[in-house]
């Protein structure tokens, strides 16, 4: 189907990072993490065109399996709270299993980390014809280590060099990879991090070591920066979603999904000349 056009793309630049190595470092700060591009302003439209786009993704990710020549990698990153769950949730809600599938990325265990970081990783990518959605991924080693002092500047760089090299192979081999991370505000983390222990529905996502990281605020911002600048590049860039929001994020994400899966102009496949003369008794 063709792709509509949004005067909201114009909005895009703001938070879209594809000039690694090339341009000016991102600068994070100067992304509101309250802001709602993508939004009507009414909450309620925005929730009616979201439910529109989900079905959509259905659509064009059943012609994407048909063909099978062609997948999707999707990263969430964000800090504790930021809605990777949530968005899985948001952008997904219509689409079969058969051809998405939601990979959860914990700490490395001790015979992952018996081999190089990546290794891991490219095992779980999408195969041909899929759509894969990464919560949390590859770039939790270049943001843990970091800011907690784990690696030096010279690993760190020599990683995002690595990271640039391996995205680049996953599209030269028919991967489109879309990047986001979901930035929230403090004072919104905050908020979230205080419902799940005052609803003991959900104290089991709460974790006394969410602190110890909240604590760390500053660094992880700068270290997202630091990520963001070195690893969004022409064939894998970074989008920021502004996510105090949690319909917008879902929306701007949504949008931007259907319109990667539309930029491939996906037509159902040539029908067997059979099937004409088939009647079926």
């Amino acid at each position: 189907m063709p792709a509509t056009p949004d005067k909201r793309d114009i909005d895009l630049a703001a938070y879209r990072h594809n000039s690694a190595g090339k341009g000016k470092p991102f600068d994070l700060k100067r992304v509101d993490p309250g802001a709602k591009p993508y939004s009507s302003g009414d909450k309620s439209q925005d929730k009616a065109a979201l439910a529109a786009l989900a079905l959509e993704v259905d659509e064009l990710q059943n012609l994407l399996y048909a063909h099978r020549k062609q997948s999707l990698l999707v990263v969430l990153q964000g800090l504790d709270t930021s809605g990777k769950d949530g968005t899985v949730r948001g952008v997904f809600s219509s689409t079969t299993p058969l051809g998405v599938h939601a990979v959860g990325w914990k700490a490395p265990t001790e015979y992952e980390r018996a081999h190089d970081y990546l290794w891991r990783i490219h095992q779980r990518v999408p195969a041909a014809g899929e759509i894969v959605v990464f919560n949390r991924s590859h770039y939790e080693d270049v943001l843990v280590p970091v800011v907690n002092g784990w690696i030096t500047a010279e690993q760190t760089a020599q990683r995002f060099a690595q990271i640039n090299d391996f995205e680049r192979l996953l599209t030269e081999t028919g991967t489109v990879v879309l990047k986001f991370m979901l930035h929230i505000s403090k004072d919104e983390q905050r908020v979230r991090l205080q419902e799940r222990i005052d609803d003991p529905a959900k104290n089991w996502k709460f974790s006394l070591g969410d602190l110890a990281v909240r604590k760390q605020w500053d660094a992880y911002q700068d270290a997202y920066a630091a990520a963001i600048s070195a690893t969004g590049t022409s064939w894998a860039p970074w989008t920021v979603v502004p996510a105090d929001s949690k319909t917008h994020r879902n929306l701007m994400i949504a949008s931007l999904v259907v319109r990667a899966l539309r930029d491939l102009k996906l037509q159902p496949p040539p029908a067997d000349p059979a099937l004409a003369k088939l009647k079926i008794e």
